[in-house]
């Protein structure tokens, strides 16, 4: 048996199943095990031998109740008790399930028409990625690829720059023709897949109006057709709503088997509601926390369902203007840091402390003599070191006789007071000696000069010892040695004492 039989083989055995089986609490079928790359040999065989969707009774039974619901036009009054209850929700649940075998349906028979048409246009592929844009251009061309240019049904299906570059690579292309048996069966495909993508849109049409009286918040918030997935995987609506928000958001969750195969893109405990449009239109970075957020504002709205309360969806309606508003408040940019400067101090500049106990602690912080002496240096003057390997490092003026001041402060040792400039001055002069004292105890300096300078004569020769023999005269004069007056010579009344 080769390849293509084994898997029609098993294409038939699921579909008997379908067919036989109940579909309440049952797994979707994943779109990725249908979407296997093998390279099937149908070169002989119609559409129909891989595509059963299209002739099974399962999906006749569903479409034919879809639209008998659809004639009466339900209303939300009808609905009492357990929604579970309400025939037309079996409906539901079924044609939700539908639309992912739709999905898979399409996509073989996309593979079908790719596989085929490759003998005409085998650039095609490539330059029409989309599933059902390929099958309608395929449809549209068909053998004559000169129908690219000036086409307006082709101009409904792709946009003009991608017509221009399908027509360019149309006239070089090295495909040949199709017979007219092989032409039919890809106009049959063609045709199906388009009649299918139709009644996939009907059964979202048909389920996004149930939805909305049968769960109308839950619907509101996340969709319709995503709150009839999770329904069904629930179990219902009850039992959704006894369902804690962390096991909602998990609902449809896939576990995949990668063994070999790196794990980075795979995406753990995502289930329907991450893959809603409401979480799917944030940045991926939020789209968890969305989530999260997501699942708790639907456990609220399956529990005023379930009640059927709020049957206009005012509750959907708040718990929706919440959400957003969250979102919002999530991606708006930080405000922007504003730089304030200090505040000026109430307090005013303190006054400085001065007095005795001021001045003692600035003589107890203050240097001491020691330092102050290693701090100074002379002018021109080469100083030694004070360790060998310290090069520069000296004691300053500490063991040397000058202290390098220019003007020392005097201080009197015994009051340890300072002595003013005037007062220095003065203390100067009495101490003035012109020479030094000679031996003999007397009033002249022995080394006093006969020569004065004069500034009429110039240079004039003196005596030093006459100004003092006339001091010691005129002393003499009024006072004895004998400590009495000599002689009182009265001008006026001319008495004379003796």
């Amino acid at each position: 048996m080769s390849l293509a039989d084994e898997l029609l083989a098993d294409l038939e055995e699921a579909a008997e199943e379908e067919e036989g089986g109940s579909y309440e609490g049952e797994e979707e079928p994943a779109i990725e095990d249908v979407q296997e790359e093998t390279q099937l040999d149908l070169s002989g065989d119609s559409v129909r031998s891989i595509a059963k969707l299209w002739d099974s009774k399962m999906f006749a039974e569903i479409m034919m109740k879809i639209e008998e619901y659809i004639s009466k036009q339900a209303k939300a009054s009808e609905v009492m008790g357990p929604v579970e209850a309400a025939p037309e929700y079996r409906v539901i649940v079924d044609a939700n399930n539908l639309t992912v075998e739709i999905e898979n349906e399409l996509n073989i028979i996309h593979k079908f028409i790719r596989d085929k048409y490759s003998k005409r246009f085998p650039e095609l592929e490539s330059l029409v990625p989309n599933a059902l844009d390929y099958i309608r251009t395929v449809k549209e061309l068909g053998n004559s690829l000169d129908k690219c240019k000036n086409n307006e049904n082709l101009q409904q299906i792709l946009t003009n720059a991608t017509i221009m570059v399908v027509s360019v690579t149309a006239s070089t292309t090295q495909g040949q023709q199709l017979s007219e048996e092989e032409l039919e069966r890809l106009e049959e495909a063609c045709d199906m897949a388009l009649e299918l993508n139709a009644s996939k849109h009907r059964i979202y049409e048909y389920v996004e109006s149930r939805m909305s009286f049968i769960a109308p918040n839950l619907s509101i918030i996340i969709g319709a057709s995503t709150a009839a997935k999770i329904m069904g995987v629930a179990g219902g609506l009850t039992n959704l709503s006894k369902m804690p928000a962390c096991n909602i958001m998990l609902l449809g969750a896939q576990r995949k088997t990668l063994s070999g195969f790196s794990s980075t893109s795979v995406l753990p405990h995502t289930g329907y509601v991450y893959h809603s449009d409401v979480v799917q239109s944030l940045p991926p970075d939020l789209r968890r926390k969305a989530a999260r957020l997501v699942a708790a504002k639907c456990t609220l709205a399956a529990r005023v369902d379930s009640f059927h309360e709020s049957t206009e969806g005012k509750v959907g309606y708040e718990l929706k203007d919440e959400i957003e508003r969250k979102f919002d408040k999530w991606q708006e940019p930080p405000p922007v840091k504003q730089v304030k400067p200090l505040p000026a101090p109430l307090d005013g500049q303190r006054k400085k402390r001065g007095g005795r106990r001021y001045r003692k602690m600035k003589e107890r912080l203050g240097l001491t003599e020691i330092r102050k002496q290693a701090n100074r240096m002379s002018f021109g003057e080469i100083e030694e070191d004070a360790y060998q390997e310290d090069l520069g490092f000296s004691l300053g003026h500490l063991g040397k006789s000058g202290s390098g001041r220019v003007r020392q402060t005097q201080v009197n040792e015994a009051t340890k007071a300072r002595i003013s400039k005037t007062l220095q001055r003065t203390l100067q002069k009495q101490s003035v000696v012109y020479g030094g004292k000679s031996t003999i105890r007397d009033r002249s300096s022995g080394t006093a000069s006969s020569v004065a300078f004069t500034p009429l004569q110039g240079l004039e020769i003196v005596n030093p010892q006459a100004a003092e023999k006339k001091v010691a005269e005129a002393n003499q004069k009024y006072f004895s040695s004998m400590a009495e007056f000599l002689k009182v010579k009265g001008e006026k009344s001319g008495i004379t004492s003796t």
